[in-house]
């Protein structure tokens, strides 16, 4: 299995290789130019090491005109989140989700740093309100149910740490989400009425960003793709091999990178939102349950 940060190392070297090869050079005409040993350009391009961003900018340098404003633009910042934290750096300084490494699982963190990056997200829950469009009660109520026996302050850390992640929807460009949230999320009460009305206008609220777009899979549906498990696709700028499939499981998450998964998932998100009520019409069905909650 392999973590969100290892993954985009591998794919990041590949595309750093594919520039190299484009300007001409070998990897130890790269590595004079930058000063380094050509073990190092050999680590980077397989993956088996990160890249800090002064690095990654000079190996970009070396490749000069082959290397467009808007691929700098990107590598540098994959290169941030890539090098994950340990050795070969921690990106941009410490990122926020590096204060709860304590807290946190590997793979938690893997994902914060997957959606932190992200151009866009493409999401199926079929059980809980994705985090991103969660209200504060109700990631407690969540958190709660989910860890039970947890002492209070871990809860509060990690209903903060769900709240900050909600950042990308209002960042400078922001996160692209669709969701299609099958409607058991809707009625599943958690946290009780009050907790769950409040969610549920919150989802409607949410539904009107220009940026997120919101559905929801009717009972009437029946079977779909989406009940053999929740799913997350992250497409990065520019880049599109540089794509995720992110499924959870009760201890661990597993992350796809090959073409044939992501072609696969891909489609079957399309499918599912096809059979998701529009945009409006799943916005109407949220404020009624709200109403009557």
């Amino acid at each position: 299995m392999q973590h969100g940060p290892a993954v985009r190392r591998r794919k990041l070297g590949e595309e750093l290789r594919a520039l190299r090869d484009r300007s001409g050079l070998t990897s130890g005409e790269a590595a004079r130019i930058v000063g380094w040993h050509q073990s190092k350009i050999s680590r980077i391009e397989t993956g088996r090491s990160g890249v800090k961003p002064e690095d990654i900018r000079r190996l970009l340098d070396a490749y000069g005109e082959y290397v467009s404003p808007e691929q700098r633009a990107l590598l540098e910042a994959l290169s941030a989140s890539a090098a994950g934290p340990g050795p070969g750096g921690d990106g941009r300084g410490r990122q926020w989700w590096h204060d709860y490494r304590g807290l946190l699982p590997q793979e938690y963190r893997d994902f914060i740093s997957l959606e932190a990056g992200a151009r866009s997200a493409r999401t199926v829950e079929l059980s809980v309100v994705p985090g991103l469009l969660q209200t504060p009660e109700y990631a407690r109520a969540v958190t709660r149910a989910a860890l039970g026996g947890l002492p209070e302050p871990k809860v509060d850390a990690l209903v903060d740490v769900r709240l900050t992640r909600q950042a990308v929807l209002r960042a400078d460009p922001p996160l692209e989400l669709s969701a299609v949230l099958d409607e058991a999320v809707l009625r599943r009460q958690i946290g009780g009425p009050g907790v769950m009305a409040e969610q549920l206008r919150h989802l409607v609220r949410v539904a009107r960003l220009p940026q997120v777009r919101l559905q929801v899979l009717p009972f009437s549906v029946g079977g779909h793709l989406g009940l053999t498990g929740p799913f997350v696709i992250f497409s990065f700028t520019n880049i599109a091999d540089l794509d995720v499939v992110v499924l959870d499981h009760l201890t661990s998450s597993l992350y796809l990178e090959r073409k044939e998964d992501l072609e696969a998932y891909g489609a079957a998100f399309r499918t599912i939102q096809a059979h998701a009520l529009p945009p409006q019409d799943s916005s109407e069905l949220i404020s009624s349950l709200a109403d009557d909650a």
